[in-house]
C-alpha cells in the first residue's frame, strides 16, 4: 500500500477509535486488542497500532510491555487538573475571540445559545451538555488561536468523560446558561477582558460542580 494510503487509513483508525472511546464505546479499563479493532473497524493492524500509539500520547490509551494497550480511567481528581489548564487556555481564546468578533460569529454563538436553552427547556440535560461543548468549541475556532485550539481539544479529549455529570448537579443547567450568555455578550461587545473573565468564572462553575458530582 502507498504510504499515502497508509496515512490516511492510520488517520481513519485514530479517528474511530478516538470517537468509539469519547462515546463511552469502548471503557476506561476495556483492553484494546489489535485483531479485535482490526475487525471492527476492517482497517489494517499496522494503522490500528498507529491509531494506539497516538491515542496514548494525547492521554486516552495507556499500553506495558506483555500487557498490550487499554482505554485509560480518568479520575476526578486529574479531570478537575484539566479543567483548571483549560480555565487558562479557553480564557485566552475567548480574549481573542471577543477581539475578532464578526456579525457571523456572534450570530453562530447566539443560534447554539438558543438551542442550549430549548434542550434545557425540554429537559435533555445531555443534548444541552453536547451544545454547550459545541460553544465551547466554536469560541475557540473564532479566537483564531491555532496554538490553544490544539491544546484544549486534547484536553476536552481527557476530561469528556466527565462532563456530563455536572450537569445533573441541581441547580446547575441554569446557572450554566447564564454564565454562557455572559460569555457571548461579551464577545459580541469585542471586550477581551470581560469574555475571559467570564470564562474563567464559567470553568470554575463548572469544576465546583464536578466535585459535587457523585462517581
Amino acid at each position: 500500500m502507498p504510504t499515502a494510503e497508509k496515512a490516511t487509513e492510520a488517520q481513519t483508525a485514530y479517528r474511530r477509535i478516538r470517537e468509539a472511546i469519547l462515546a463511552g464505546e469502548l471503557l476506561p479499563g476495556q483492553r484494546l486488542v489489535e485483531k479485535d479493532l482490526s475487525e471492527r473497524f476492517g482497517l489494517g493492524r499496522a494503522a490500528i497500532r498507529t491509531a494506539l500509539a497516538r491515542l496514548e500520547q494525547e492521554g486516552l490509551v495507556e499500553s506495558a510491555p506483555y500487557r498490550g494497550a487499554w482505554v485509560r480511567a480518568i479520575s476526578k481528581e486529574e479531570a478537575l487538573e484539566v479543567l483548571e489548564a483549560r480555565m487558562a487556555l479557553e480564557s485566552l481564546a475567548a480574549r481573542h475571540a471577543a477581539l475578532k468578533a464578526t456579525p457571523e460569529g456572534v450570530a453562530r454563538l447566539r443560534a447554539i445559545l438558543r438551542e442550549m436553552e430549548a434542550k434545557k427547556a425540554e429537559g435533555d440535560l445531555l443534548g444541552m451538555s453536547e451544545l454547550n461543548a459545541l460553544l465551547h468549541r466554536t469560541i475557540v475556532e473564532l479566537s483564531g488561536h491555532k496554538t490553544a485550539a490544539r491544546l484544549i481539544e486534547a484536553l476536552r479529549a481527557q476530561g469528556v468523560r466527565h462532563q456530563y455529570r455536572t450537569v445533573l448537579v441541581p441547580g446547575r443547567p441554569d446557572r450554566s446558561l447564564e454564565e454562557h450568555r455572559r460569555i457571548v455578550e461579551a464577545i459580541a461587545k469585542g471586550d477581551g477582558e470581560e469574555a475571559a473573565r467570564a470564562m474563567a468564572e464559567h470553568l470554575q462553575g463548572v469544576m465546583e460542580a464536578l466535585k459535587r458530582a457523585g462517581g
